[in-house]
């Protein structure tokens, strides 16, 4: 065998080498990369728990948590007795900005001249971090409240415009949800429809605070005893809040009084009786995170809002037109089943809204029970 035609030794060992060098090079890089990224969490973490300059974002993502079912993960951001104390100072305020007097008044008749919008219009609507829309109702005379028409479930606010005839309609009050997958059919305090108090689950309380429209398509929305609603002459009407809007101011100081972001749905009202719903979508990166009280609370004034309040919103928040929905529910179930909704009909005394609650004890009802098909 020829001697040159084999490898030399030298050669050998300086590839060798050269890898082994390589092969170190690439570990020492991704040594500092992990080192790095260690510091930078370390770091961000510091600042997030410690820093004074975080409290607000702390509270923020705190207040976030405590709109979702996932609540008490809310005290690994600011504490459990300090989640405690900011659901009891919301609870506080919510009460508090239900309880001034609403003096406003609406003006729904108009010369037959002058009737020139569509029923039912809605626009886009967007702003820092979330995408929704506001849907006028230019006569509120046209709107009634939509319940379930099946006892043991609630049903999905698309259902229900198709059902009754419906031309639009969006979420409502809030229901009993204890394993956070819904039947939708325990309401939360009182449903009032058509004048009659189709449901009262106060629990011994006095009054509650309710959003809804009276017989002449005032917008009603506060903290009112039964006796008072009856006064008042309330036709549809659930329990929700808080109110945001009364006699033309809003409520909501600023953005940090705006109860974390989430998928958002309000009802206001203009002087000339029209109704503002507002519906912010969220918690679907890329599209909307979804918006906060504050927020919406600005929308329903720079659309003339004299008098509004919130709604149920989270994953129950939908918007209903033409049969199709508007929006983007956030739900992983898909749209909602709910006890609520407020429908528009271009004529709703043909509206047929039985009593599905006649001769149930509210307090009897399973909230977890699992829907009847």
């Amino acid at each position: 065998m020829n001697p040159s035609s084999l490898p030399q030794r030298s050669t050998v060992n300086k590839k060798r080498k050269s890898k082994k060098r390589k092969k170190k090079s690439f570990f020492r890089t991704l040594s500092k990369v992990f080192l790095t990224f260690m510091i930078l969490i370390l770091a961000a973490g510091g600042w997030f728990y410690l820093a004074p300059s975080a409290r607000n974002f702390r509270f923020l993502v705190a207040d976030t948590l405590i709109t979702t079912q996932h609540r008490y993960l809310a005290k690994y951001i600011i504490g459990e007795d300090e989640l405690k104390n900011r659901v009891s100072e919301y609870s506080s305020r919510f009460e508090q900005m239900g309880v001034e007097e609403d003096t406003h008044t609406i003006n729904t008749v108009k010369p037959q001249e002058d009737i020139v919008n569509p029923l039912v219009e809605i626009e886009n609507v967007s702003g820092s971090g979330y995408t929704g829309f506001v849907m006028i109702v230019n006569d509120p005379t046209k709107i009634r409240l939509g319940i379930p028409n099946k006892v043991g479930s609630g049903e999905k606010v698309s259902h229900m415009v198709t059902r009754t005839g419906a031309i639009a309609g969006v979420n409502g009050g809030g229901f009993a949800d204890p394993n956070w997958k819904g039947n939708g059919f325990k309401p939360i305090g009182v449903v009032i429809s058509q004048g009659k108090l189709y449901y009262e689950g106060l629990g011994g309380k006095d009054s509650t605070q309710i959003v809804g429209l009276d017989t002449k398509g005032k917008m009603i929305a506060g903290k009112y005893s039964l006796e008072e609603l009856s006064k008042l002459d309330v036709q549809e009407a659930v329990t929700f809040q808080p109110r945001l809007i009364v006699n033309g101011k809003g409520l909501i100081k600023n953005a940090a009084e705006g109860w974390g972001i989430a998928p958002r749905t309000a009802m206001g009202q203009r002087a000339d009786g029209a109704i503002i719903f507002v519906v912010i979508d969220g918690r679907q990166p890329g599209y909307s995170i979804g918006a906060n009280l504050y927020d919406v609370q600005q929308i329903l004034l720079e659309h003339g809002a004299v008098i509004a309040a919130n709604l149920d919103g989270g994953s129950s928040t939908v918007l209903v037109k033409d049969n199709k929905i508007v929006n983007k529910p956030s739900s992983e179930y898909g749209e909602r089943y709910l006890p609520t909704a407020f429908l528009v009909f271009e004529h709703p005394e043909q509206a047929d809204i039985a009593n599905i609650w006649e001769g149930l004890d509210p307090y009897k009802i399973d909230a977890g029970k699992k829907r009847t098909p």
